[in-house]
């Protein structure tokens, strides 16, 4: 796990528009950069509404929300328009990102244990470094505690 206070591990992956975006593009500015498992599931698709909600209030923080998951640049497109999402969303088909955040972990579901990814948030500084993590996250209320913790309510 990422400990606070690190250099946030840099990327470049392409976002739901076929562009490539890099971690470091964002220097100087507060990164909210949340770890998903799956475009169009239901807890996922309450967390990104949710992130969506809260949007202007990110911006009006000067803070980039960006939401990364497995899922296809196709896929990616299809979701943020199907719900109006607002920000960025990265596919990690490698798990480049993935893995370096350490999010990448031993699930059980229904008894059956596999790989995938842990929802997990990380808040990253202006100056690139790991700011909080917030691992196991709820999809309801995560965006409400990052808005929380960024405004110093929580």
């Amino acid at each position: 796990m990422l400990e606070t206070g690190v250099k946030a591990p840099d990327f470049t992956l392409l976002d739901q528009k076929g562009n490539e975006v890099s971690l470091s593009g964002f220097l100087g500015k507060k990164v909210v950069l949340y770890f998903y498992p799956k475009d169009n599931t239901p807890g996922c698709t309450r967390q990104a509404c949710a992130f969506a909600g809260s949007y202007e209030a990110f911006k009006a923080i000067d803070a980039v929300v960006i939401g990364v998951s497995r899922d296809s640049v196709a896929s990616h497109a299809r979701f943020a328009e199907k719900y109006g999402l607002p920000f960025i969303l990265l596919s990690d088909p490698e798990l480049q990102a993935i893995q370096a955040y350490d999010v990448w972990k031993e699930k059980k579901l229904y008894g059956k244990v596999n790989m995938g990814v842990v929802r997990t948030t990380v808040i990253i500084d202006e100056q690139g470094r790991v700011e909080k993590v917030m691992s196991r996250v709820k999809p309801d209320t995560n965006a409400a505690e990052v808005l929380a913790f960024l405004t110093g309510e929580g």
